[in-house]
């Protein structure tokens, strides 16, 4: 772009319609201004809310020059940001928002240089996966790596738990190319000279000399303010390095060369137990003389968390506080000894040594999730990052956190310490009262005296993640008179008029201003769900969301379901995090207006499959597959509503009238002429590429009734088909009967009836699910309180037992009673000491877990009983993409095909021959053979014998 003029810089403001003309004039990618576009980005994972005018999503670096050109020329405020992970508050602004994540991804590595050139929006795994062919990685790794871009990456300054090894990502950036505040494009880098494209610097620099020595990068984690050491002389005069970590607020990152690192090979990890975590803090000194490659600390009530939200975690030793230290070396052997050799000088004898492998990798886990699990506390109260990563020098960080458990105390609030030890970083989220503005002053309050405490210590207010609006009014607290004004002077060189992003260290917003958690009016339970772990109110159930963003990673590498659609798409407003920041707008009421009815809440939450996968891989909690029940069940009581709702959503009901009636075989020929098919899937308000699946000729529960035989003897199991088992597919219930009873149960098939009203409960139609509930109750109640176990066929139907039953009847004690007493057949026969798993040696299984089965009840003991049998399994992590009613639906066949895509439809292919499919959902296996042309069968039929089945049609 050619060089602005000058004088530009004292042009006035123009209206917002002139504004989007020039956007839209000059910028190829998109320009929204949208309601929906603008709730999406008026948050990031802090605790402030600021609503943009407008948001931009650049196709290229020419794109975002040609933004930040017409930002400058209007002086219009500019905000960019990556993956929206921010905890400080700086990735949220009043004007001009900008995503750089969705096309701005471009990665070039050096092997020879051992250097990598990326775009601002590559997330910080792409590229560890470009280098990893290499042997080479980027060394910091901060918890939100597969979700947070190297754009925002250097703009906070991020660092992660490897930073005790490799520094911060300032100490691994050898060049920045950038565009500053006054229109300047110049390649930010050391050495001499390097000052010179920003006029006047240099002489800032030599003339404080003396109070940047003494002021600034005291230690390692000093991320707070402008770090200006890395412009003095004798670390570089190192321009580049200085503008990481200064938010956005001087220039704009257009691209970035970093340096790259050997991958560490056998690193060992060791898990060192303290009585609670000062004690645990006071042993890094000695634990750092061995150079580990990391040192973090975890908190007992964080490991609990995670035990309660993932049902297990690795043995630990001893103690309420732990150290976990990797160790590395050229070899196994010697990272082995190395690590002992630091255990030695731990002061504990609470150790255990992990070798690499999936108990270390667990570890990890548990730290990559605490930014989402510490947000409650073990009480299950709302904890918030308002005093995120404060950071002392580690020799001083035993004696900080006592003083900070006792300010903790005379507060009353409670949080979930845990961080990056070795540096003297603690990441924290804390309880204290944001629900209305009466709590403001106490949350206030509160960090003032953090900021006095820290500062007391010695340390910063930000290790890693930048002051934003959550600490930049706090830097007088930290700083002198005369570094405040250095700052100032700095940000006028660069950006006299302020555009770029405002608020933000110089000129700072009140820390207390635009929260988002007061403003929220309150949504109390009226009819559907109960949000017991939520005191009953949907508010607080959205606001478990605090924007870490891990429904925008990919985890299916380690198991992980959530996003699909996001996925699919890869758009936010396809995300967990975008669906609950618009309810969180619908709560606010101050953008999106008109309530559960509003068009942008029916359009987020329009591609949520309902799958139910965030609500065990999200870290938060969140049960988006509830909300939007409880949304649809709101929006239409009592009104008309879409006709696919009575066609999908009461599809159990037509079910048993066909049967009743003896109609499948005509409904089976007429469904079968494809023009009569289309229209009853036209008028059903479904897709036309779709085809209704056939209905069973005999029901399941009809030919039990006229064809059983006597049993005596044996334990015994309520066998309970849903409908979609008995109207559909009676032989899977059928081949559960021939399981159990061939494994020594006495089947039960209850005479009536009982109906779960899952698609009741999909389409939010939440009274007809709890009449249903209720029924359901009177069949299976005498069973549960008895002792007797009921085994679900469908994975789906049995997680409303196990989960939305106790949401829906919360005071029948039945419900209790029958949610305890639900199995899955994996579940019933791995915990049967007398029962042997047949062998199926050889075999080749592709495994598709049902999602619901995933989220509620795991599919652990699946993959035991496989492994019992020696069949050789290849587990499909991700959602088959039919999910119940949502793929049938009109305007959901493409999204529903492209997640198909993600993992399903591949595995499919990639099967070697004579493979199958083992697939326990009715529509995992409907997606199955409609998309990909394969059978798949349900694992009691798997077990009772069913051969191989097709492959794939060409």
């Amino acid at each position: 772009m050619p060089t602005p003029d000058p004088a530009a810089l004292d042009a006035p403001t123009v209206p917002e319609p002139e504004l989007l003309d020039l956007l839209r004039r000059e910028v190829r990618g998109e320009v929204d201004t949208s309601t929906l576009r603008r709730a999406l980005y008026s948050s990031d994972a802090s605790n402030y809310r600021v609503v943009p005018q407008v948001v931009v999503v650049p196709r290229d670096v020419d794109d975002l020059l040609a933004v930040h050109e017409v930002a400058r020329a209007t002086r219009t405020p500019l905000t960019v940001r990556g993956g929206g992970t921010s905890v400080a508050g700086n990735a949220v602004g009043p004007g001009i928002v900008v995503d750089t994540s969705v096309h701005l991804r471009a990665v070039t590595v050096d092997a020879e240089s051992r250097t990598a050139t990326v775009e601002p929006g590559v997330v910080m795994s792409d590229l560890q996966a470009a280098a990893a062919p290499y042997g080479l990685r980027f060394g910091p790794d901060p918890s939100t790596q597969n979700r947070a871009t190297l754009g925002g990456m250097i703009g906070n300054n991020a660092c992660g738990p490897h930073a005790v090894a490799y520094g911060r990502t300032a100490d691994n950036v050898v060049s920045l190319d950038v565009v500053d505040g006054r229109g300047r494009r110049f390649t930010a880098g050391a050495g001499v000279g390097a000052l010179d494209p920003v006029l006047g610097l240099a002489e800032l620099v030599d003339s404080h000399l003396g109070l940047i020595r003494t002021e600034l990068g005291r230690f390692g984690r000093q991320v707070s303010g402008y770090s200006l050491e890395h412009l003095l002389p004798e670390h570089g005069t190192h321009l580049g390095r200085m503008l990481v970590g200064t938010e956005g607020t001087l220039v704009t990152v257009l691209g970035a060369t970093v340096d790259l690192v050997p991958v560490a090979d056998a690193a060992v990890v060791v898990v060192l137990g303290y009585p609670d975590m000062a004690t645990a803090a006071d042993a890094v000194p000695a634990l750092l003389a061995h150079q580990p490659l990391a040192v973090e600390g975890l908190d007992a009530r964080l490991v609990e968390v995670v035990r309660r939200h993932q049902g297990a975690v690795p043995e630990l030793p001893p103690g309420a506080g732990w150290l976990m230290v990797e160790m590395g070396g050229t070899t196994p052997a010697e990272a082995l000894e190395r690590a002992r050799a630091a255990a030695a000088d731990a002061r504990t004898t609470a150790v255990r040594v992990l070798p690499p492998g999936p108990e270390a990798s667990a570890m990890w886990r548990i730290r990559a999730d605490g930014a989402g699990l510490a947000g409650r506390t073990p009480s299950g109260a709302q904890a918030w990052p308002g005093w995120e990563d404060a950071a002392v020098p580690p020799e001083r960080l035993g004696e900080y956190l006592r003083a900070f458990e006792a300010l903790m105390a005379r507060h009353g609030v409670d949080g979930l310490p845990y961080g990056h030890f070795g540096d003297g970083c603690v990441h924290v989220r804390l309880d204290l009262p944001l629900t209305s503005t009466d709590d403001v002053p106490g949350f206030r309050a509160f960090l003032e005296e953090s900021a006095e405490l820290v500062v007391a210590h010695g340390g910063s207010l930000s290790g890693e993640h930048g002051d934003g609006r959550a600490r930049s009014e706090l830097l007088t607290t930290m700083y002198s008179e005369q570094a405040i004004a250095l700052f100032a002077a700095v940000k006028d060189l660069f950006d006299p008029a302020d555009v770029l992003n405002p608020g933000v260290v110089v000129r700072p917003a009140p820390v207390d201003g635009e929260l988002r958690r007061p403003h929220a009016a309150p949504l109390p339970r009226r009819s559907g769900f109960a949000f017991a772990h939520d005191g009953g109110d949907l508010t607080t159930a959205v606001h478990r969301c605090v924007g870490v963003g891990k429904c925008r990673a990919d985890t299916s590498a380690t198991g992980g379901f959530m996003c699909p659609s996001y996925l699919a798409t890869r758009d936010e407003k396809d995300s967990t995090r975008g669906r609950a920041r618009v309810l969180q707008e619908m709560a606010n009421g101050a953008l999106v207006t008109t309530g559960w009815r509003a068009p942008e809440v029916r359009e987020v939450l329009d591609l949520c499959l309902s799958c139910k996968a965030c609500s065990a891989d999200c870290p938060a909690g969140v049960d988006m597959a509830a909300y939007k029940a409880e949304v649809l069940h709101r929006a239409y009581r009592r009104r008309r509503r879409p006709m696919n709702h009575y066609a999908l959503g009461w599809l159990p009901r037509w079910t048993r009238l066909v049967d009743r009636l003896r109609l499948a075989p005509l409904a089976n020929l007429l469904l079968g002429v494809r023009p009569l098919g289309r229209a009853v899937l036209r008028l059903g308000g479904m897709d036309q590429r779709r085809t209704i699946p056939r209905f069973a000729t005999t029901s399941f529960r009809r030919g039990w009734r006229a064809d059983r035989d006597a049993q005596s003897g044996g334990r015994p199991v309520v066998l309970w088909a849903d409908s979609f088992s008995d109207g559909f597919d009676p032989d899977v219930p059928q081949a559960m009967v021939d399981v159990l009873q061939a494994a020594g149960y006495r089947v039960i098939v209850p005479e009536q009836d009982a109906c779960c009203g899952l698609t009741w409960i999909s389409t939010g139609q939440l009274d007809g699910a709890r009449r249903r509930l209720s029924h359901l109750l009177e069949v299976l109640g005498p069973f549960a309180v008895n002792g007797v176990p009921i085994v679900g066929v469908e994975p789906s139907c049995t997680a409303v037992l196990r989960s939305d039953l106790l949401e829906l009847v919360p005071q029948d004690p039945r419900a209790a009673a029958v949610a305890a007493a639900t199995r899955t057949l994996s579940e019933l026969l791995t915990a049967d000491e007398e029962w042997t798993a047949p062998r199926l040696d050889g075999l080749q299984v592709v495994a598709q877990p049902h999602c619901h089965q995933h989220s509620v009840m795991g599919y652990e003991a699946d993959l035991a009983l496989l492994a019992a049998t020696g069949a050789q399994v290849t587990t499909v992590a991700g959602c088959c993409g039919l999910a119940g009613n949502f793929g049938m639906e009109k305007g959901h066949y493409e999204v529903s095909v492209a997640v198909a895509e993600h993992a399903l439809l591949p595995a499919l292919r990639d099967a070697p021959e004579g493979a199958v499919l083992l697939a326990d959902g009715f529509s995992c296996r409907t997606q199955a053979e409609q998309l990909g042309g394969v059978r798949g069968v349900h694992l009691a039929q798997l077990l009772r014998g069913a051969g191989a089945v097709s492959q794939p049609q060409p």
